[in-house]
Formats: C-alpha cells, sequence, structure tokens
C-alpha cells in the first residue's frame, strides 16, 4: 500500500512569471521523499517573488519560497523537502538549506501546536 502523503509542496498556479507549474511540478515528481505530494495552489500572496512555492505539514513549520526561476532553484527545493521531512518540527536554520534557496524565503511561519487555543 502507497504511502499516504503527510508533506505537502504547493505551488502557485496565479503566478505567470518563473517557471511554468507544470515545469516544476514535473521536475520534483521523483526527487522528493516518501510521503510529499505536490499540489497546484491558488495566490499565495508572494507576487512579488514568482513563482512562489510552499512547504507544509501538519505539526511543522511552515515556508513560502519565491523568485523560483531555475532547474537549480527546483532541484534545491527537492534537497529542501528532505530535509524538512527529517525535521522533527519543520524548523531548518537558513545557513543548512540549499544554496540556492539562500535569498528565495519569503517567510517561515510556526508550527501549529496541538491543542492551542485562540
Amino acid at each position: 500500500m502507497p504511502d499516504t502523503p503527510d508533506h505537502f509542496i504547493l505551488v502557485c498556479e496565479s503566478c505567470t512569471e518563473g517557471l511554468p507549474l507544470d515545469e516544476i511540478c514535473d521536475a520534483l515528481t521523483g526527487k522528493l521523499p516518501r510521503s510529499f505530494a505536490i499540489r497546484a495552489s491558488s495566490c499565495m500572496a508572494g507576487c512579488d517573488s514568482p513563482r512562489t512555492v510552499g512547504f507544509q505539514a501538519v505539526g511543522k513549520a511552515q515556508y513560502l519560497f519565491g523568485g523560483i526561476q531555475t532547474a537549480d532553484e527546483v532541484q534545491a527545493l527537492a534537497e529542501f523537502a528532505a530535509q524538512y521531512r527529517e525535521s522533527p518540527d519543520g524548523w531548518t536554520n537558513a545557513t543548512d538549506r540549499p544554496q540556492a534557496l539562500s535569498n528565495k524565503t519569503l517567510s517561515r511561519m510556526p508550527r501549529i501546536e496541538q491543542g492551542a487555543s485562540q
């Protein structure tokens, strides 16, 4: 039985600049750790830095990268996926991320704690 995805890469389908959506998705397919799924997402408000790509998983920090425009940057996303998968809380230091993503991080949001209230 195949793994049920519990980690997700979100690729903005609204961005009109940067690498085409299909090209990014095709390049990532087969390079991601087990239990990752790629999803197209409507606008993620990174319009000043197209194409935007997000990472999310339950109980982990979430990331939004922008300005993804080259094959090297897509390869770096696949490398980051492995780091993200292995991190218990999703938190990674900027200096540990692949070099091609060093100036591509638009946001890192902390994880939602289980049972967190308003």
